[in-house]
Protein backbone atom coordinates (compact mmCIF):
# COMPACT_ATOMS: atom_id res chain seq x y z
CA UNK A 1 0.00 0.00 0.00
CA UNK A 2 1.03 3.23 -0.67
CA UNK A 3 1.32 6.36 1.39
CA UNK A 4 -1.18 9.09 1.56
CA UNK A 5 1.60 11.59 1.10
CA UNK A 6 3.25 9.81 -1.74
CA UNK A 7 0.16 9.76 -3.65
CA UNK A 8 -0.43 13.56 -2.48
CA UNK A 9 2.84 13.99 -4.42
CA UNK A 10 2.20 11.94 -7.43
CA UNK A 11 -1.30 13.58 -7.04
CA UNK A 12 0.72 17.30 -7.51
CA UNK A 13 2.87 16.74 -9.95
CA UNK A 14 0.71 15.29 -12.60
CA UNK A 15 -1.79 18.22 -12.01
CA UNK A 16 1.58 20.21 -12.55
CA UNK A 17 2.76 18.87 -15.22
CA UNK A 18 -0.35 17.32 -16.87
CA UNK A 19 -1.84 20.50 -18.38
CA UNK A 20 -4.39 19.07 -19.90
CA UNK A 21 -5.61 16.39 -16.95
CA UNK A 22 -5.80 19.97 -15.16
CA UNK A 23 -7.86 21.23 -17.45
CA UNK A 24 -10.10 17.92 -17.54
CA UNK A 25 -12.11 20.19 -14.36
CA UNK A 26 -14.03 22.81 -15.52
CA UNK A 27 -12.87 24.99 -12.89
CA UNK A 28 -9.94 25.48 -14.37
CA UNK A 29 -11.60 27.29 -17.25
CA UNK A 30 -13.12 29.82 -14.72
CA UNK A 31 -10.87 32.72 -16.27
CA UNK A 32 -13.24 32.62 -18.88
CA UNK A 33 -16.11 33.52 -16.65
CA UNK A 34 -17.25 38.03 -16.98
CA UNK A 35 -18.70 39.50 -19.73
CA UNK A 36 -16.03 40.81 -22.05
CA UNK A 37 -15.55 43.66 -24.74
CA UNK A 38 -13.46 44.67 -27.50
CA UNK A 39 -14.39 48.30 -29.47
CA UNK A 40 -12.37 49.24 -32.64
CA UNK A 41 -13.40 51.69 -34.84
CA UNK A 42 -14.38 48.77 -37.35
CA UNK A 43 -15.48 46.35 -35.29
CA UNK A 44 -17.42 45.70 -31.56
CA UNK A 45 -17.21 42.14 -30.51
CA UNK A 46 -18.56 41.07 -26.77
CA UNK A 47 -18.40 37.57 -25.08
CA UNK A 48 -20.30 37.03 -21.97
CA UNK A 49 -19.31 33.93 -20.33
CA UNK A 50 -21.47 32.34 -17.46
CA UNK A 51 -20.47 29.30 -15.11
CA UNK A 52 -18.71 26.93 -14.67
CA UNK A 53 -21.73 24.75 -12.93
CA UNK A 54 -21.06 20.97 -12.82
CA UNK A 55 -20.24 20.33 -16.40
CA UNK A 56 -20.98 23.26 -18.69
CA UNK A 57 -20.16 26.88 -19.09
CA UNK A 58 -22.21 29.18 -21.61
CA UNK A 59 -21.64 32.01 -23.40
CA UNK A 60 -23.04 34.08 -26.16
CA UNK A 61 -20.39 35.95 -28.76
CA UNK A 62 -22.25 39.48 -30.22
CA UNK A 63 -20.50 41.13 -32.66
CA UNK A 64 -20.91 43.99 -36.04
CA UNK A 65 -19.11 44.85 -38.19
CA UNK A 66 -19.79 47.11 -41.09
CA UNK A 67 -23.35 47.14 -40.11
CA UNK A 68 -23.48 43.50 -40.23
CA UNK A 69 -24.55 41.76 -37.39
CA UNK A 70 -23.51 38.29 -36.09
CA UNK A 71 -24.07 35.97 -32.94
CA UNK A 72 -22.52 32.89 -31.61
CA UNK A 73 -23.87 29.87 -28.99
CA UNK A 74 -20.73 28.96 -27.57
CA UNK A 75 -20.84 26.06 -24.53
CA UNK A 76 -18.12 23.82 -23.03
CA UNK A 77 -18.90 20.60 -22.06
CA UNK A 78 -17.49 17.45 -20.43
CA UNK A 79 -18.31 14.01 -22.11
CA UNK A 80 -16.52 10.71 -21.84
CA UNK A 81 -14.26 12.77 -19.21
CA UNK A 82 -13.07 15.35 -21.60
CA UNK A 83 -14.16 18.44 -22.08
CA UNK A 84 -14.98 19.94 -25.43
CA UNK A 85 -15.72 23.76 -26.82
CA UNK A 86 -18.91 23.88 -28.89
CA UNK A 87 -19.95 26.53 -31.30
CA UNK A 88 -22.86 27.19 -33.16
CA UNK A 89 -22.06 30.26 -34.95
CA UNK A 90 -25.48 32.11 -35.83
CA UNK A 91 -27.39 29.51 -33.53
CA UNK A 92 -26.41 26.92 -36.18
CA UNK A 93 -27.04 23.16 -35.31
CA UNK A 94 -25.47 20.68 -34.93
CA UNK A 95 -23.03 22.81 -32.87
CA UNK A 96 -19.05 22.24 -34.18
CA UNK A 97 -17.11 20.44 -31.67
CA UNK A 98 -13.82 21.10 -31.06
CA UNK A 99 -12.06 19.13 -28.02
CA UNK A 100 -9.15 20.21 -25.52
CA UNK A 101 -5.99 20.11 -26.86
CA UNK A 102 -3.88 21.22 -23.99
CA UNK A 103 -3.95 23.82 -21.21
CA UNK A 104 -2.48 25.28 -18.27
CA UNK A 105 -3.55 28.25 -15.82
CA UNK A 106 -5.43 31.09 -17.64
CA UNK A 107 -5.27 29.49 -20.94
CA UNK A 108 -6.96 26.55 -23.08
CA UNK A 109 -6.28 25.70 -26.59
CA UNK A 110 -9.38 23.85 -28.30
CA UNK A 111 -9.14 21.80 -32.02
CA UNK A 112 -10.53 19.99 -34.64
CA UNK A 113 -8.29 19.45 -37.34
CA UNK A 114 -11.15 18.42 -39.61
CA UNK A 115 -12.72 21.89 -39.50
CA UNK A 116 -12.64 24.01 -43.11
CA UNK A 117 -11.75 27.47 -40.30
CA UNK A 118 -11.02 27.60 -37.72
CA UNK A 119 -8.77 24.39 -36.74
CA UNK A 120 -8.20 25.97 -33.57
CA UNK A 121 -9.77 28.15 -30.97
CA UNK A 122 -7.06 29.60 -27.92
CA UNK A 123 -8.06 31.55 -25.24
CA UNK A 124 -5.97 33.29 -22.53
CA UNK A 125 -6.59 35.50 -20.06
CA UNK A 126 -4.17 38.64 -18.89
CA UNK A 127 -5.23 40.09 -15.96
CA UNK A 128 -8.78 42.23 -17.11
CA UNK A 129 -7.68 41.16 -20.70
CA UNK A 130 -9.33 37.61 -22.36
CA UNK A 131 -7.34 36.97 -25.43
CA UNK A 132 -9.57 35.06 -28.17
CA UNK A 133 -7.67 34.14 -30.96
CA UNK A 134 -8.45 31.38 -33.96
CA UNK A 135 -6.35 29.69 -36.16
CA UNK A 136 -5.83 27.17 -39.39
CA UNK A 137 -5.67 26.97 -42.63
CA UNK A 138 -7.77 28.07 -45.88
CA UNK A 139 -6.79 27.07 -48.60
CA UNK A 140 -3.86 25.44 -47.61
CA UNK A 141 -2.54 29.18 -46.04
CA UNK A 142 -2.62 29.94 -41.96
CA UNK A 143 -4.83 32.63 -41.05
CA UNK A 144 -5.87 33.91 -37.69
CA UNK A 145 -7.59 36.36 -36.14
CA UNK A 146 -6.91 37.64 -32.65
CA UNK A 147 -9.40 39.49 -30.36
CA UNK A 148 -7.80 41.35 -26.72
CA UNK A 149 -11.70 41.74 -25.24
CA UNK A 150 -11.44 44.06 -21.95
CA UNK A 151 -13.51 43.19 -18.89
CA UNK A 152 -16.67 44.96 -18.91
CA UNK A 153 -18.29 43.31 -16.09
Amino acid sequence: MKSPIRQAAVLAFLVAAGGVAFAQEMSALSFLTGHWQEKTEREDTQEAWLGPQGDLMVAANLSSRGGRVGFENLRIIRRDGKLIYLASPGGRNPPTEFPLKESEANRAVFENPGHDFPQRIIYKREGDVLIARIEGKIGGNERSKEWRLKRVQ
